[in-house]
């Protein structure tokens, strides 16, 4: 399963004990579905939510920063018990950077999932960069990794077994559901 991924993307994620993901493009499809009254709708993938579910498990904390604040990705992000939740931020840097030092970790423990330009700032500074498959060509250049799956369709939980996978976590939190 893991038998593509290089030994430095490994070591990238073994290292990490946050997550950041975006939201639109990573978390969804990057689609918005705008009702009559304005209202947005939004999909999300179940198996990215055991992934996050499972990780946090292993003791990774996860976080959310995104640039759009709205009621359907506060429902999720308190769904999956994510702590760190930064919303209606376009300056993501700043969001990282607060996280980071509230938690006090370095810039090798911290792990990136973005789609759009709007994610590189902390892409650029974080020690696991990864774009989804279909994010766009620019941001790909700056990633250390490159899901197979496209945002919205399992990217999330390529990259939480991952790192589950390099911090060997991944095989005990599967065999739980076997029990």
């Amino acid at each position: 399963m893991f038998e593509h991924i290089s030994p430095d993307t490994i070591q990238r994620a073994r290292s990490i004990k946050l997550l950041i993901l975006d939201v639109d493009g990573v978390l969804t499809n990057g689609q918005l579905l705008i009702g009559e009254s304005g209202e947005i709708f939004k999909s999300f993938n179940t198996l990215d939510g055991i992934g996050i579910k499972m990780m946090q498990q292993s003791g990774v904390q996860t976080a959310v920063i995104t640039a759009r604040n709205d009621a359907a990705v506060t429902a999720r992000v308190e769904q999956l018990g994510i702590t760190h939740y930064f919303k209606g931020m376009h300056n993501k840097k700043l969001a990282y950077e607060q996280i980071r030092h509230k938690i006090q970790l370095t810039e090798l423990e911290c792990a990136f999932v973005g789609d759009d330009v709007i994610d590189l700032p902390v892409m650029i500074r974080c020690g696991f960069p990864v774009a989804v498959q279909n994010a766009h060509p620019f941001v790909k250049e700056h990633a250390a990794y490159i899901t197979q799956n496209f945002g919205g369709a399992g990217a999330v939980r390529e990259v939480t077994d991952l790192i589950m996978h390099a911090q060997n976590t991944l095989q005990t939190a599967l065999e739980e559901y076997t029990k």
